[in-house]
């Protein structure tokens, strides 16, 4: 079955992560059959700082105001199985762990929640107050992944584009689709346990 997936793009540092993350959904177009996108005016605004371009709409998407309660993945109805939320800032995650529906991607994910779908969200905070981190708890119990925006490095990067893709490959494993990508195991050890 091909995925329905809902990309929301939030205004907290990281615009690379929602770049590196549409281009590859662009990459593997057979594996879902409708990407609905929504941005904010915050991440477009980061968007410009971090990339130095502006946010560009890519014709294979949709694209909704954060107003509009008529996209279809504002009802379980829409049957979209799938939200990422990349980056979520803090002020999201808080309203989605506490109910609060005050906009197009508070709303959906809510419903994700409620009909017991796929929510991720790539929190790109650091430190983490009490009050993120009883908000993460929060969103987790209600059933969503809280996948923070942390790099890795043993598949030995080697531009920030390639780090990024740490991250994202790993939200694309999680919302199921099959990508390639690095794993861990299958290019021989990376680490001399000799000095570990």
């Amino acid at each position: 079955m091909k995925r329905k997936i809902v990309v929301a793009i939030t205004g907290a540092s990281g615009s690379i992560y929602p770049s590196r993350l549409l281009s590859k959904l662009l990459t593997v177009q057979d594996q879902w059959s409708e990407i609905g996108v929504v941005v904010t005016n915050n991440a477009k605004e980061v968007w410009q700082v971090e990339t130095g371009t502006a946010f560009r709409t890519e014709p294979s998407f949709s694209y909704y105001d954060t107003t509009d309660f008529n996209a279809p993945f504002a009802s379980g109805s829409g049957r979209f199985d799938t939200m990422i939320i990349i980056p979520c800032s803090m002020g999201v995650l808080g309203r989605i762990a506490t109910g609060i529906s005050n906009d197009l991607i508070t709303r959906a994910a809510d419903v994700v929640l409620k009909e017991r779908r796929k929510l991720i969200c790539v929190v790109r905070e650091t430190p983490y107050s009490l009050v993120h981190i009883r908000n993460m708890e929060a969103l987790t119990l209600a059933g969503g992944i809280v996948c923070p925006a942390t790099p890795s490095y043993y598949s030995r990067p080697k531009t920030i584009e390639a780090v990024a893709d740490t991250v994202v490959d790993r939200v694309l494993d999680l919302a199921g689709l099959d990508i390639p990508s690095y794993r861990w195991g299958t290019t021989g050890p990376l680490i001399d346990e000799t000095n570990a």
